[in-house]
């Protein structure tokens, strides 16, 4: 079944893709256009934020990693 032919709404796996499409800046315009169409704001906010967390996450634990290889 076609995702931009069915009525349902997004998984949060359609979701989690859209978002790291979108934190990549490679978002499609059609893409971005079913987003519109059937995905909730609700879904987009939650992963959204726990998409920028883990980012910041992983900055901060390569940052500690890198201090420790470096001595300091």
């Amino acid at each position: 079944m076609d995702e931009n032919l069915s009525e349902e709404k997004l998984s949060t796996w359609a979701v989690a893709k859209s978002v790291a499409a979108a934190f990549f800046g490679v978002q499609s315009m059609k893409n971005r256009e079913r987003d519109f169409k059937k995905g909730s704001f609700g879904q987009f906010l939650f992963v959204g934020a726990l998409a920028t967390l883990l980012f910041i996450l992983v900055v901060w634990g390569a940052v500690l990693l890198a201090l420790k290889l470096a001595g300091v």
